[in-house]
């Protein structure tokens, strides 16, 4: 792929719409309230035979600089300016307003390849508008229906038209190959009961950052990124859309999802914060390790603590990021009080790793990412079986399985069946009378002894197979 092309034009006009439809996905949050999109959202998109990167914008709007309304201006403006075309969409179904002529000027002004785009085309009445966007003076309007994928191929014309053929449509380098390491790890893992794969470095990660709103998780990305690449400010809810930025941390890179902040589930009542939660919801699904943001300044409400369950029934590896510790006096005192909470609070991930940070001043980055990284080793962990059955003797040994009806249960067999997060199986007698306490002593044994801090462990236990059951069928 090699050019960008930004999506822009006023609020309302169905950007987002057109956004999913050349990503093949619903990425952006489409709804009929104006001004859904806030941030600029990154895409893959493909339009027939053509692919190239693209960029959803805010609707721009006049404003002031230090308004929401004027910081989402700035950041369509900056998509403009990172972009090689821009497809600047109107709606013929209302036809144009003075500020889509606003936007037309300032698009002339940028002296950057400009494609106008009649959306809305095939509503009744919508002739009127498509030929009045003959005058903004942006050469001849492309009328297309997002919505309902007419269009399409005009819009592909239109495009290589801008771009010019040899952008559009580049000579393909020759694929490299690599070998499936993979497949080579299943085999020689089968074969090994001593076999533990090592971790690989340099994969690329996926990390969502969630929290309640206002924690300043777009404000942690910003510094990461060492930009204002995502919509801040004192307003709580400016993040509606899940934000994907790309960046590189030591070498590896690194896919971080901004999410908006999660309520309790009763204060949710508006359409479009539903839509946002479920967004955020899919964004920790696709995510591998997941950094919950806690404002340090009021850490532990009850929605801090839905949240942690949450990531971790959802299976991912979980991280704790105490933000705004640059508003903190005593900061040794709260971070004692704040771990002895951690570890009472949240005993289903003990050991969870906790990192105080700020985002304002950049304190604590560093130490964080490698909390990231060092969680999502142990969450991809694999321990090898033979290691797994010493290590279950060793604890029937010290402390064994109770007696039920006088019959003492036994655990016969262990190995891991996956990893991400690590799950293993136990084959034993009577699975079903093996007691909570008696699992939680298990769970708690191989986080210890294995080093598996703060990512969920799945254990399931299988009924041994009775060899004699099948010739006491035949006797009778």
């Amino acid at each position: 792929m090699s050019f960008t092309v930004a999506i822009v034009g006023r609020p309302n006009v169905g950007k987002s719409t057109l956004f999913n439809r050349l990503v093949g996905k619903k990425l952006a949050l489409v709804d009929d309230t104006p001004g859904v999109t806030r941030d600029r959202r990154p895409g893959e998109a493909k339009l027939i035979d053509l692919k190239f990167h693209i960029i959803d914008t805010a609707g721009l709007e006049e404003a002031a600089p230090e308004t929401l309304q004027g910081r989402m201006r700035a950041q369509t403006e900056a998509a403009i300016d990172e972009a090689d075309l821009s497809l600047f969409v109107v709606d013929a179904k209302t036809g144009l307003t003075p500020i889509d002529t606003a936007l037309a000027d300032m698009l002339r002004r940028k002296g950057k390849p400009v494609v106008l785009v009649a959306n809305k085309s095939e509503a009744k009445g919508s002739d009127g508008g498509f030929y009045d966007a003959y005058t903004l003076g942006l050469g001849e309007p492309t009328p297309i229906s997002a919505e309902h994928g007419q269009g399409m191929l005009d819009l592909r014309d239109a495009i290589v038209a801008a771009i010019g053929e040899e952008r559009a449509y580049p000579e393909d380098d020759e694929a490299v190959t690599d070998i499936d390491v993979r497949a080579e790890l299943a085999d020689a893992a089968e074969e090994d009961e001593d076999f533990e794969p090592e971790y690989d470095e340099t994969k690329p990660l996926r990390v969502a950052i969630v929290g309640r709103p206002n924690a300043g998780k777009s404000t942690l990305i910003n510094r990461f990124l060492g930009e204002d690449r995502l919509l801040t400010g004192p307003e709580a809810g400016i993040t509606r859309d899940s934000i994907s930025v790309e960046w590189d941390w030591k070498g590896r890179t690194i896919k971080m999802f901004d999410t908006a902040g999660m309520r309790r589930k009763a204060k949710v009542q508006e359409k479009l914060e539903k839509l946002s939660v479920a967004d955020g919801l899919r964004a920790i699904r696709f995510a591998e390790t997941v950094v919950i943001v806690f404002d340090a300044t009021i850490p532990f409400e009850k929605q801090d603590l839905q949240i942690v369950d949450l990531v971790l029934r959802e299976g991912r590896a979980a991280v704790l990021a105490f933000n705004k510790w640059d508003l903190i006096d005593d900061p040794q005192a709260v971070l004692a009080d704040l771990r002895e909470k951690t570890e009472r609070l949240l005993p289903q991930a003990r050991g969870i790793r906790a990192v105080p940070v700020s985002g304002q001043t950049g304190r604590g980055l560093d130490k964080l990412m490698q909390s990231v990284i060092d969680t999502d080793r142990t969450w991809n962990r694999r321990i090898s079986t033979a290691k797994l059955n010493r290590w279950l003797d060793a604890q029937q040994t010290q402390h064994p399985p109770p007696a039920v009806s006088g019959r003492r249960l036994k655990l016969k067999y262990m190995t891991q069946v996956k990893a991400r997060p690590p799950g293993f199986m136990v084959s034993c007698t009577r699975p079903d009378a093996l007691p909570e306490s008696y699992i939680r002593y298990l769970t708690n044994g191989l986080r210890n002894d294995f080093n598996l801090p703060g990512v969920p462990i799945r254990i399931h236990f299988k009924a041994t197979d009775n060899p004699f059951a099948s010739k006491a069928k035949k006797k009778r």
